[in-house]
């Protein structure tokens, strides 16, 4: 089911929330709504599935326009952050509730539960109450609810937020594995990057209720259009230095370290101030190039580790390798960088 936000608004009371945004999801795509809080993701959500009315605008599911229609008869399916199982209801009963009031046969009822049980895996609990349940248990019973009325569209408010690490990555797979299997056009609200890059075919990156860009997870990796975006995906996060551009190379502010731009910027005008852009992976593997400072910070993260280099004018950088024992913490260094892919902005944080 293809859904179009077209010159949507949203306003509560004299304040726009979000004002004439237009977004396509695709038939059978699950797309990720990220940005930080505050930023529209769960209002866009809202008004999707009918919670919220909106202000302006309109939105088709399909070529159906559902814009004035109530929550009810748009038949989504919402997974919400505390997952919102009837406490006094056993996992049969939460999850059939939906067919339950749409008066299907009891038959076909005990068919269809039996049968998205196994698809989220839980067979075996369905005549636990959920305070019997682990958190992980809870939320696949939440998203078997959700799947049973055979939704348009399933809607995924922060669902994974309430996991531990262990289970938000095993849920990350799973909550995939299920939306490719059944072909359903899906949208994921989330602060965190990594559960929208490793879930989602794209990400709309919004901010102050506006969609900053959409690509897919590599590409807005490799190409972000701002420094916005850039520091926004990530993890470890990127750096940004500042110099001014001279004779095809950065001069970083208050160092006598200067490194090349990428070709395309070897016009920029002399002293033009710019910023830098330095994922960790370009720092100490490889490159034709090399940046010097002291390993300030070192953090284990098993198979590899994280370095945190000082340079001359207090600036940080980050490295991550595998794990080394020849660096400890205070050791002066000089590293290779890679600056064919350092990305470049200006000073209104605009890619260059």
């Amino acid at each position: 089911m293809r859904i179009l936000l077209e010159n949507f608004t949203k306003r509560f009371g004299n304040t726009t929330v979000i004002n004439e945004m237009t977004l396509e999801i695709d038939s059978g795509e699950m797309l990720a709504l990220l940005g930080p809080s505050g930023c529209g993701k769960s209002t866009t959500l809202f008004a999707i599935c009918g919670i919220h009315q909106v202000s302006g605008g309109r939105i088709l599911f399909g070529d159906r326009e559902v814009t004035d229609t109530t929550a009810q008869s748009r038949n989504v399916g919402v997974v919400f952050q505390n997952y919102a199982l009837y406490p006094h209801m056993d996992v049969y009963e939460n999850i059939a509730f939906p067919l339950t009031i749409r008066k299907r046969k009891k038959k076909d009822i005990e068919r269809e539960v039996h049968a998205i049980a196994e698809l989220v895996h839980i067979p075996e609990l369905l005549k636990r109450k959920p305070a019997q349940l682990s958190g992980g248990q809870q939320q696949r019973v939440a998203l078997a609810r959700a799947l049973i009325r055979k939704p348009d569209v399933l809607l995924l408010d922060e669902p994974l937020a309430n996991l531990d690490a262990k289970l938000r990555l095993e849920m990350r797979s799973e909550i995939r594995r299920i939306q490719q299997e059944t072909g359903i056009t899906a949208i994921l609200v989330t602060h965190d990057q990594v559960e929208a890059m490793s879930m989602c075919d794209r990400i709309a990156i919004m901010k102050d209720g506006k969609i900053l860009q959409i690509d897919t997870p590599t590409g807005m990796y490799a190409n972000p259009k701002n420094e916005f975006v850039a520091g926004f995906l990530g993890n470890p996060p990127i750096a940004f230095l500042e110099g001014s551009a001279k004779n095809g190379h950065c001069a970083l502010a208050n160092t006598d370290i200067s490194l090349p731009l990428p070709l395309h910027l070897g016009d920029l005008n002399s002293d033009h101030p710019i910023k830098l852009g330095i994922r960790p992976e370009l720092v100490g593997n490889k490159g034709s190039s090399e940046i010097s400072g002291t390993v300030s910070f070192i953090e284990t993260q098993g198979r590899e580790n994280l370095y945190d280099i000082t340079l001359a004018n207090g600036s940080v950088i980050r490295s991550i390798q595998h794990v080394r024992d020849d660096i400890k913490l205070g050791d002066k260094i000089t590293w290779p960088i890679d600056c064919s892919k350092m990305l470049i902005f200006d000073n209104d944080g605009n890619r260059l």
